[in-house]
């Protein structure tokens, strides 16, 4: 059987007519963002009815496990916050990595403008909440309006289509990931609890056993996720916040193949000669020859670059669908709206964000340390600024790190109020500026 172009390809078996929209969907980036809208909005409206209250109990539910002296319980919420969460902070610490070894961000000029936006995108938030907050026990919220939500940003640029420049996107692209190394940096110093050494330096030696193993040829997936874990539960006992460990195994992940695609393509020739050669079906080692083979396709493609394809469908469709569900339920009443925090949290992300990054960025370019992309004037930088406003994901996980209580829903509906301002805002921009 072959496709329009002659190539062979697999037989179709009836369940592929039902599997490959699910993939085409799975592939669409824009999609995550529309579950993840989709389960914000379930989280709300049973938040805001009579199931509240079992609402709230279902997330408070206890799992543990026990194996003789030891046991490790928590309620399903903190599963998803400090477990589910650090499969999120993995795949963050992936696209880190290939950022800086294979993408924009390895370029220091043009990495220039995204990184020195995102820097005044983070300081200028951070500086309109304290200066609304500064001296009253919701500041230690000053970290909530830092970060952008690159699903929902995604998500808006598929919905504007080419009204977003292609210069434009990737740099808002960039400044999402250099945002999510500067939410990394604000969680490990602004959130830690007191640092238990101990277990910081058991993490420390189960890494260097990885970047070990890895240098010697070990190639064991299952290895490396066995000692991956042992790193999750020691940093979760240190002090630092259990979900930094998914961002560092992220950046040691190794970003190139193992085996060159050219000497993979010969193994591949060489296989399917035997294949299709009349002494295939004598041959002794057949077994052999096809794990070589499997091998051989394996290890021409980057641990870093399967790992990222494979997880990211499971971070967006499940990982922060669950995480959404978990945390952005809060009662949502005309009083909540006025309150300080949320609107300490709303200005930053409404107003600190485009701010920020529109005058860093001209700053930079001022200067001769940045250029703008190719097509996007002052005017799309704006619209683009205003959109890295949806600061959804990061900044509830944020919000329940630094407070709780009638702070922490007081947060979340800034969150969720300023998230949505902000993309209307921007996506209106946009409009404007191609009509």
């Amino acid at each position: 059987m072959a496709d329009r172009s002659g190539s062979p390809r697999l037989p179709e078996a009836p369940i592929d007519r039902i599997v490959a929209p699910i993939e085409r969907f799975l592939h669409v980036e824009a999609a995550g963002g529309i579950v993840l809208l989709a389960c914000t909005a379930t989280a709300l409206a049973v938040a805001n009815s009579p199931f509240a209250d079992a609402y709230h109990h279902f997330w408070e539910t206890e799992i543990g496990l026990t194996v003789g002296a030891f046991r490790l319980s928590h309620s399903l919420e903190h599963w998803i916050n400090d477990g589910l969460m650090a499969i999120f902070f993995f795949v963050i610490g992936l696209e880190v990595k290939r950022d800086l070894v294979l993408g924009e961000l390895r370029d220091p000029r043009r990495a220039a403008l995204p990184v020195v936006g995102a820097v005044g995108g983070m300081l200028v938030p951070a500086a309109i909440y304290l200066a609304l907050q500064g001296g009253t026990p919701a500041a230690r919220g000053w970290g909530i309006p830092v970060a952008t939500d690159i699903a929902f940003v995604v998500g808006c640029m598929a919905v504007l289509g080419t009204r977003v420049a292609p210069g434009l996107r990737a740099m808002l692209l960039t400044l999402a990931i250099a945002d999510d190394i500067g939410g990394i940096l604000v969680i490990a110093f602004g959130y830690s609890s007191a640092i238990h050494v101990r277990p910081l330096a058991m993490a420390f030696v189960d890494l260097n056993v990885i970047f070990v193993l890895a240098r010697a040829g070990v190639r064991s997936r299952a290895v490396y996720a066995g000692i991956g874990v042992l790193v999750w539960l020691a940093i979760l006992d240190s002090g630092v916040h259990a979900t930094l460990a998914g961002v560092v195994l992220g950046l040691l992940t190794p970003a190139r193949p193992y085996i060159d695609p050219g000497h993979g393509a010969r193994i591949l020739r060489g296989t399917l000669e035997l294949l299709s050669g009349s002494s295939w079906a004598t041959a002794r080692d057949r077994a052999r020859e096809i794990r070589v083979l499997h091998h051989a396709a394996r290890e021409t493609v980057s641990p870093l670059e399967y790992l990222e394809t494979t997880l990211h469908p499971w971070v967006a469709f499940v990982v922060m669908p669950l995480f959404a569900l978990a945390n952005a339920g809060v009662a949502v009443h005309a009083a909540a709206l006025v309150n300080p925090v949320a609107m300490a949290v709303a200005l930053g992300l409404v107003v600190g964000k485009p701010l920020g990054i529109v005058v860093f960025g001209w700053l930079g370019v001022r200067t001769g340390i940045a250029r703008l992309p190719e097509g996007v004037g002052w005017r799309q930088m704006t619209a683009g600024g205003a959109l890295a406003g949806i600061g959804f994901t990061m900044a509830l996980f944020v919000a329940g790190l630094a407070l709780d209580g009638a702070l922490l829903d007081a947060a979340k509906v800034g969150i969720l109020t300023g998230s949505l301002v902000a993309a209307m805002i921007g996506m209106a921009l946009f409009r404007a500026g191609s009509g």
